[in-house]
């Protein structure tokens, strides 16, 4: 494959996603004709007198720099951003040591004392708790709202408002953000969108092609896929980007290694035959459970029961392979997915290879960090009941992990 049919950021248009995934940016080693990359372990770079001097600035065309010091780019990590950033179509991505610290990059960069960020009300939990209990520290003014209904978001947009960040599907209940629509009302006021497409990955929903300005992943989860590597990544414009870089990647100190990046790199090539798999397979589960007659109700975006079903058919490919249901007896089910499942590993995280489960109790809201008005509450409950198990599913058989289920809503 010639350089000229891999160049960063123009591939999109010549070759299917299944094919970027495993060939974009990727060429023989020129001394020793290795194909799979190489892991560039050195912290330090030599360099030439006149290409040392280094500002935060100096980074704003990242690929026209010479590589320095592993804390602010290195030949491995690069390739993974170059890769991702063609999946995504976009221009340019960087990749951080986790999902949260690519978080932390988006907000600390772009919003200072005195602006107002809108987040989703249901998000991950870390997200929420940052940007509700330190951002406020920093003099920045944070809303949290139901962003499955744009009118949610549009009452609270004001004169500092600079970003709006969503999550879709949101975790854990499942609820979709329309990203077109909201794109086009945020851009109309020359707000900033950022979209959490963890849950989607680009097999399933591209934010940036429907509007978003930002994309972030944490690739711990389905892109990695193997449960076995934390990072994170925000995607975008090369401008906004490199703001970033100059910001959060010069001097939040949260680089992803080179080694981590390799692991990435190394699943995401097999990222859309896993995705297509354990999506076919959630679907199947999906339905089994909702006529199940222990299963009080069944949230996932490929059921037509779910209240977005038709934004879900417009806005993804897939239907994703994470499932949220109801028990009457939550207590029974989370002992019973914590000591008799044999498919399901009982433990937080997603996008494994190997299914998990959890079970995610209203009641503890009360105990947690969240901060929900009384009318959010309602609303959190209204989908979520006395609370949800989750489901990572994973490439193991739907036969087996129905057989599973069976067993444990017996």
């Amino acid at each position: 494959m010639h350089k000229d049919d891999i160049e960063f950021g123009l591939s999109s248009e010549r070759y299917a996603p299944e094919t970027l995934a495993v060939h974009a940016a990727i060429l023989p080693d020129p001394q020793t004709r290795a194909i799979a990359p190489n892991i560039v372990m050195s912290v330090n770079h030599s360099f030439l007198p006149n290409e040392g001097a280094f500002s935060a600035q100096g980074l704003e065309d990242i690929s026209e720099s010479p590589f320095l010091y592993a804390g602010w780019t290195n030949p491995t990590v690069r390739l993974l951003e170059e890769r991702l950033a063609i999946l995504e179509h976009a221009e340019d991505g960087l990749a951080t040591a986790s999902g949260m610290a690519a978080i932390t990059a988006v907000f600390m960069s772009l919003l200072k004392a005195g602006d107002h960020l809108v987040i989703s009300d249901v998000c991950y939990a870390a997200v929420y708790e940052f940007a509700t209990q330190i951002l406020p520290q920093f003099g920045i003014e944070v809303s949290t709202v139901d962003t499955s209904c744009i009118n949610n978001v549009q009452k609270v947009l004001h004169e500092s408002t600079k970003l709006v960040h969503v999550e879709t599907p949101c975790n854990p209940l499942l609820r979709l953000t329309n990203i077109k629509e909201l794109s086009e009302l945020l851009k109309q006021r020359g707000i900033l969108l950022s979209a959490d497409s963890t849950f989607s990955t680009p097999v399933i929903t591209r934010p940036l092609d429907l509007g978003a300005d930002l994309v972030i992943h944490s690739l711990t989860k389905f892109i990695n896929g193997h449960g076995d590597v934390l990072g994170g990544c925000v995607l975008g414009s090369k401008a906004l980007i490199s703001k970033l870089r100059s910001v959060a990647g010069v001097y939040f100190g949260a680089s992803l290694s080179a080694q981590s990046a390799w692991l990435i790199m190394r699943g995401m090539e097999t990222i859309y035959p896993r995705m297509k798999t354990l999506c076919e397979s959630a679907y199947t589960i999906a339905n089994w459970l909702e006529n199940h007659p222990k299963v009080l109700r069944v949230l996932y975006p490929g059921l037509e029961s779910h209240q977005q079903f038709s934004l879900a058919k417009r806005q993804m490919a897939f239907f994703g392979g994470i499932i949220a249901f109801q028990v009457e007896d939550i207590e029974l089910i989370e002992q019973r997915f914590a000591h008799e499942s044999k498919m399901f590993y009982y433990a937080y995280s997603i996008g494994h290879q190997r299914s998990l489960a959890v079970v995610l109790k209203t009641d503890d809201l009360d105990k947690s960090t969240y901060r929900f008005s009384p009318e959010q509450k309602a609303n959190f409950c209204r989908d979520a009941g006395k609370g949800v198990v989750r489901l990572s599913i994973g490439l193991e058989s739907p036969v087996d992990l129905i057989r599973d289920l069976s067993h444990l809503l017996r």
